[in-house]
């Protein structure tokens, strides 16, 4: 079976939505502390011990918006519908927050970066940004799904030729569908 793992520019949206399992509830973002480990991952600096309790509560929520928001986007891509008008506007302004400048590499390429200055949440949602630019450009942004399964929207990569996946395993949440479609059409012919 093919990966599910996003390319690199997404991989970051991946992992971020990733951080709340559904099924079992478990959030590493609120788990003890916090996002960090997903802003090391990433070389995002975390609020240094000045911050105070107010900031890394503000960075928090931040980052979990932006994670609903982004599983919504997947969540449409799975279903090859529109983004939700609310889901649209709450990335419009997470991303307002985290600008981005133009870099030009000395081979004259160029590339969207986090705008100087920005750390923590701010610098990491430049980088999903930046990513998702790249991963527009590149086609590849409307494969990264959420599973249909409504007690998993686990977040995969969709690397089926046709693009057409709904689910983030076949041999767990599709088969469970199936099942299910196949008890419910059972019970009706009853």
């Amino acid at each position: 079976m093919a990966s599910r793992t996003a390319p690199d520019s997404l991989r970051c949206v991946q992992d971020l939505v990733n951080t709340l399992d559904i099924e079992t509830g478990a959030d590493a973002l609120s788990a003890d502390g916090g996002p960090g480990a997903l802003l090391r991952a990433y070389g995002v600096a975390e609020p240094g011990p000045g911050e105070g309790e107010l900031e890394a509560l503000q960075a928090l929520q931040a980052l979990q918006a932006l994670r609903e928001a982004l599983r919504e986007v997947c969540l449409a891509h799975t279903a090859g519908t529109g983004v939700p008008e609310g889901t649209a506007r709450t990335l419009e302004r997470l991303f307002a927050a985290a600008p981005l400048v133009l870099a030009v590499r000395p081979d004259g390429g160029a590339a969207l970066r986090p705008a100087p200055g920005l750390g923590g949440a701010a610098q990491f949602t430049a980088r999903v940004a930046a990513g998702i630019v790249a991963a527009v450009a590149d086609g590849t942004w409307t494969r990264l799904k959420a599973c249909e399964a409504h007690d998993c929207r686990w977040v995969f990569y969709d690397r089926s030729p046709a693009g057409r996946s709904r689910w983030c395993t076949m041999a767990v949440c599709g088969s469970r569908a199936k099942m299910r479609t196949y008890r419910a059409r059972r019970a009706e012919s009853e």
